[in-house]
């Protein structure tokens, strides 16, 4: 069996929405449940941390762990989700990460942009050989450059690749790997997104919430169009007013949201924001649900 190659903390659902949906909140709950899932999931690990609300857990890939927590949630869990965090070693006095073999079928046409967005991640190329009109490639690549890759590629190639990855060996740290460049849209109060407010925020990125749908402060709400994060109002309704102008009331038109799925989600996220899991929703929020709190967060990390 593989050793683990991520970790993930899990810890309990704290957002305003807490127990509407789920059976099983509660820390003693999350801890009995993955201690049962110990005793049939040879390749994970569990460890406590400084807080009895959370807990590493240590797997290998988002797959792994994301089949477990997608397991919990139809089970009637709430849980909070860590950003996926690679494990480093150190061997020999040297810092170590776990490199993988990926190895991508893709059409002739789309290998060279696959080829590209593959080496941004530190990727390097060991195979090329054509098979047919598809071109075969093998790669080691750090697992650190495999998170959030899949869904890259597959937009890139309009679905066409075929991905598949295993552990090779721990080899010496690669650098730096870029990340999501693009900052949060955070909401600002409680409430429902309104279809208005939605309208008059599209230039400011993309959405994840669909219209009249409930969200709360701190709530990631959206992708912001450019770095840096943004706090958005979206439960601000339309000014009732006496006086009509001509086209004011044309009908809206919104950009369909992007919804996402659990591994994209854990894929998605940065290191200040949580994946909140729950029967019937996934969101994405903000650690700090209070803007004040995420400045002196900040601060303190800047410190």
């Amino acid at each position: 069996i593989d050793e683990p190659t991520i970790s993930m903390l899990f810890t309990i659902n704290d957002s305003p929405f807490f127990g509407k949906e789920g059976k099983y909140v509660t820390s003693r709950h999350i801890k009995d449940r993955l201690e049962q899932e110990l005793e049939r999931n040879l390749a994970m690990k569990l460890e406590e941390t400084a807080s009895a609300d959370s807990f590493l857990v240590f797997g290998r890939g988002v797959l792994h762990l994301a089949v477990l927590i997608e397991t919990m949630r139809r089970e009637g869990y709430e849980v909070q989700i860590g950003q996926p965090r690679v494990i480093i070693k150190e061997i020999d006095g040297v810092k170590c990460e776990p490199i993988e073999e990926l190895t991508i079928d893709v059409p002739d046409h789309h290998s060279g942009k696959v080829i590209e967005f593959v080496s941004l991640r530190k990727g390097n190329m060991l195979t090329m050989e054509p098979k047919g009109d598809v071109m075969h490639l093998e790669f080691e690549i750090p697992s650190r450059g495999i998170i959030g890759l899949r869904n890259t590629l597959l937009t890139t190639t309009q679905g066409e690749a075929i991905i598949s990855h295993r552990f090779k060996e721990f080899q010496e740290h690669k650098g730096e790997i870029p990340q999501r460049i693009n900052g949060s849209l955070i909401s600002m109060e409680n409430g429902n997104a309104i279809p208005y407010s939605l309208n008059n925020l599209q230039d400011r990125g993309k959405f994840f919430v669909t219209p009249n749908q409930e969200i709360y402060e701190g709530q990631v709400v959206g992708e912001h169009s450019r770095p840096g994060d943004v706090v958005v109002n979206l439960t601000k309704a339309k000014k009732q007013s006496n006086v009509r102008s001509s086209g004011a009331d044309e009908k809206i038109k919104l950009i369909p949201p992007q919804i996402f799925t659990l591994e994209e989600a854990l894929e998605y996220i940065q290191v200040d924001e949580y994946v909140e899991v729950t029967p019937e929703n996934i969101r994405l929020r903000k650690i700090h649900l209070k803007e004040h709190e995420r400045k002196r967060a900040k601060n303190a990390a800047l410190a």
